[in-house]
């Protein structure tokens, strides 16, 4: 039988797509890179994504895992045609309140899962800017982060297990609910593996308890500078808020515009924190940042006077990469990580590759933790335009980097970053990385090209590049 034939026979008709508008919905993510899927398939569980595994091993083509698709870093874009296996079908959600645990089907929206917990008091804390639409396998794949993961960690620190397949189409299931498993941690080399390893069905989740009491702070600054400033000095005085977020004025601006919130689009920044728990310590943390802030030339201190108003704060920043289609059909960016030390400085030189390039810039960024998404507004339809932009951000990246940061915070690697992974690791780096994949998937199904550039499997000897022969070390 063909491919198609294999896949409808395991899944039914109506879960594979084969029809060419069909296949073009599905060929890239939220990125700017498209691919040519061979064929889209929905499977419903573990065990119909194993049959999908075992299929197209035999049929020897490429496996692209895909939640919402709402990555962008090209992980999801199908660039080698294959099967793209979309897992939005699973979608379970078992919560175990006297454990504040849930295992989690991949497709359950980030969002469902706190709605679906919140009437036990709790909530599940990654929350990525997308997360009304992305999907907690998507999570788990890109390791994503979100504003509030300043004071709780991104998703690998709520991920106690997970259910996966593996190569061969074999079902297993890694880590699980005791504090300390035994042996080597295979769950946690899963998460943020951007489905290179294989592919993640459902997962075993930490959920936290809703805090008593929330002050949500607006502060503007006159300079990005103070703005920024401000970010190091509330975490120097020993306070780490629930989220700590920061937009320049063209980002401000833009969002503003969309949804009429009433920012202060004068200010050359804003920055948005949050703290929670007990009243009496949510008091005490809110007027020191807002000192923090007022020591720091803060032009305006806010405090969201209840759910509503603070709601209307929190859309506005997730809002913001949707709001940068009033300025251009496309954006392009990078998120990667600086210490926060380093922010002015960075974000100096920032602002200064955007004037070097003449190119629109506006920066929405996680600033507890160093996390940066400047977004460069363009169109994509330029040839020119392009070049430019993506050589404006290998400048960006190439100035982290030499900042002491990180590629990437949340966004995972992909495509988009994979030719600058050489630039933050070493070739015995690369090498240890390619081995693993290899370990967990020898026939190169899942999702090739992704993350690793071409020629990490090999070892820099004698100043000549060379392929490590298998089950040699030099």
């Amino acid at each position: 039988m063909t491919l198609t034939q294999d896949l409808r026979e395991a899944l039914g008709d109506e879960n594979v797509l084969e029809e060419p508008v069909e296949l073009h919905l599905f060929s890239k993510d939220a990125s700017l890179m498209r691919g040519e899927p061979s064929v889209v398939v929905f499977p419903a569980n573990a065990n119909e994504t194993a049959a999908v595994v075992r299929i197209a091993e035999r049929h020897r083509v490429p496996i692209v895992a895909r939640g919402a698709g709402t990555g962008l870093a090209a992980g999801a874009s199908p660039t080698q045609g294959g099967i793209v296996v979309v897992t939005t079908r699973i979608k379970d959600i078992e919560i175990d309140v006297e454990n504040r645990t849930a295992w989690v089907g991949a497709g359950v929206i980030n969002l469902d899962l706190s709605v679906a917990a919140k009437p036990h008091g709790l909530y599940f804390a990654p929350d990525p800017s997308s997360q009304s639409a992305c999907t907690i396998g998507g999570n788990v794949a890109n390791n994503s982060g979100g504003p509030h993961c300043l004071s709780e960690g991104s998703t690998t620190s709520h991920v106690l297990g997970m259910e996966a397949v593996l190569t061969g189409g074999e079902v297993v299931v890694l880590g699980g609910a005791a504090p300390d498993p035994i042996g080597l941690d295979l769950k946690g080399a899963l998460v943020g593996s951007e489905g290179t390893l294989g592919i993640v069905t459902r997962a075993l989740v930490r959920l936290l308890p809703i805090e008593p009491d929330v002050r949500t702070l607006l502060m503007d600054f006159a300079t990005v500078e103070d703005a920024a400033r401000t970010v190091s000095d509330v975490i120097a005085a020993g306070v780490v808020p629930a989220a700590l977020e920061l937009m320049d004025q063209e980002m401000v601006r833009a969002v503003d515009n969309w949804l009429g919130a009433g920012l202060p689009i004068d200010a050359a920044a804003v920055l948005l924190a949050e703290v929670v728990g007990e009243t009496e310590g949510v008091v005490a943390q809110s007027e020191l940042i807002s000192d923090i802030g007022r020591q720091n030339h803060a032009t305006g201190v806010q405090v969201a006077a209840d759910d509503d108003e603070r709601a209307l704060l929190w859309l506005g920043r997730k809002s913001a990469f949707g709001a940068i289609a009033q300025l251009a059909p496309d954006y392009y960016l990078h998120d990667a990580v600086v210490p926060r030390t380093r922010l002015v400085e960075v974000m100096t030189g920032i602002y200064g590759i955007a004037e070097k390039y003449g190119l629109t810039m506006c920066n929405v960024f996680h600033a507890g933790d160093g996390n940066l998404h400047p977004l460069i507004a363009f169109d994509s339809s330029d040839p020119e335009m392009n070049r430019l932009v993506h050589e404006a951000g290998d400048e960006i990246v190439a100035l982290c980097l030499k900042a002491g940061g990180a590629l990437s915070g949340e966004h995972g690697i992909g495509i988009e970053k994979r030719d600058l992974m050489r630039a933050s690791f070493s070739e015995l780096d690369l090498d240890a990385q390619a081995r693993l994949k290899e370990v967990f998937d020898p026939a190169g199904v899942f999702n090739p090209t992704k993350v690793l550039p071409e020629g990490s499997r090999c070892f820099d000897f004698g100043g000549v590049r060379r392929e490590l022969p298998d089950g040699v070390w030099v």
